[in-house]
């Protein structure tokens, strides 16, 4: 008869516990097995002082939700404390999502025939003139006058945004999209605009409404 395979191993460390979790099963299956081992197979953890317990998740990569099932099921025994839910499996890719973005900020002119290109977002404290190219893979965002050509989210990104303090480019493009003529924007004032991709069409708004469309965004609160 084939060893019936653990789901959630229990061993004992100095510190305290680790609570080794199956990475290959359905979660729901490993947070049932946890339960009966609570509750039957493994219930004189449970008596005495506390007891410091870390969860290691394998490969897995489990959602906020799931740390705090078993955050819950853990912890409604009161002597268990958890301290730590450590996961080996997140990609390069997994980890980038998850870090927070990052604005980098250049100062300067950008002249006729001149073109900067940035990896990342940018924050242009200056002019970009007529002749004049800023080239970046994430939004750009110009406090100065955007005169000349501006093309965010340069890889493919159709998320990505320009904004300027004066907006009246050459060029407008994010992504593969390229702006309609500055004369069929009908924004007429000297407030802050920005550019955005909707429904496959550049559109352009006030900064005040960024807020609205990407609430998330690192420069959403202005």
């Amino acid at each position: 008869m084939a060893e019936t395979k653990h789901l959630v191993t229990i061993k004992g460390v100095k510190d305290g516990l680790v609570f080794v979790i199956d990475d290959s099963c359905p979660f729901a299956e490993a947070l049932q097995e946890l339960e009966h081992k609570l509750d039957n197979t493994h219930r004189n953890i449970l008596a005495g002082p506390v007891v410091h317990v870390q969860i290691k998740l394998g490969k897995r990569t489990s959602s906020e939700e799931e740390k705090e099932a078993l955050k819950e099921m853990i912890g409604r025994n009161g002597n268990l404390l958890v301290q730590s839910i450590d996961s080996d499996g997140s990609s390069a890719e997994e980890a980038r999502k998850q870090a927070p973005e990052h604005v980098t900020v250049y100062k300067g002119i950008i002249r006729s025939g001149q073109t900067v290109r940035h990896e990342g977002h940018l924050l242009f404290l200056g002019d970009v003139n007529p002749g004049g190219t800023l080239l970046c893979t994430g939004d750009i965002f110009v406090l100065g006058a955007l005169r000349g050509m501006a093309h965010a989210g340069l890889e493919g990104n159709e998320r990505a945004l320009i904004a300027a303090s004066y907006m009246r480019p050459t060029q407008l493009r994010i992504a593969d999209v390229i702006s309609r003529p500055p004369d069929e924007w009908g924004i007429e004032d000297a407030s802050m605009e920005f550019a955005y991709i909707r429904e496959g069409s550049m559109e352009i708004d006030k900064i005040n409404q960024l807020h609205r469309l990407r609430p998330d965004h690192p420069f959403g609160g202005i």
